[in-house]
């Protein structure tokens, strides 16, 4: 018996707006790059992204390494806009230096409500 090897494609599709999922998931490939940089393994991100396929993930993987130079320059164009959405939004929103103290001293006090409810 004689084997056929045959390329497969990367499981990878580009969005309208150009962002970049992974196989038939919602999962984008900046997401699959940054937890297997942080030394997850694909059985691992697989596990955190039920919807990824491993076969997926091992084929991206396997284009992430050898097309490193693609792949980070994808990275830092996506980080550039991101950046640049942030700062848009930013700009039409009105200033609320004292939002974070709010927000915790709400925090504050249902933590005080649950803790008086269990007594």
């Amino acid at each position: 018996m004689t084997m056929s090897f045959e390329p497969q494609p990367v499981p990878l599709r580009v969005e309208l707006h150009g962002a970049v999922r992974v196989g038939d998931s919602r999962v984008l490939l900046e997401v699959l790059i940054q937890e297997f940089d942080n030394g997850a393994s694909p059985e691992a991100i697989v596990h955190a992204y039920d919807t990824l396929r491993l076969a997926d993930v091992y084929a991206v993987l396997a284009y992430y390494l050898t097309h490193p130079d693609e792949i980070r320059e994808y990275l830092r164009r996506r980080g550039v806009e991101a950046e640049e959405i942030r700062r848009k939004i930013e700009a039409h929103q009105p200033a609320r230096p004292e939002m974070r103290e709010k927000l915790l001293a709400r925090r504050a006090q249902m933590e005080r409500d649950h803790a008086s409810s269990r007594q």
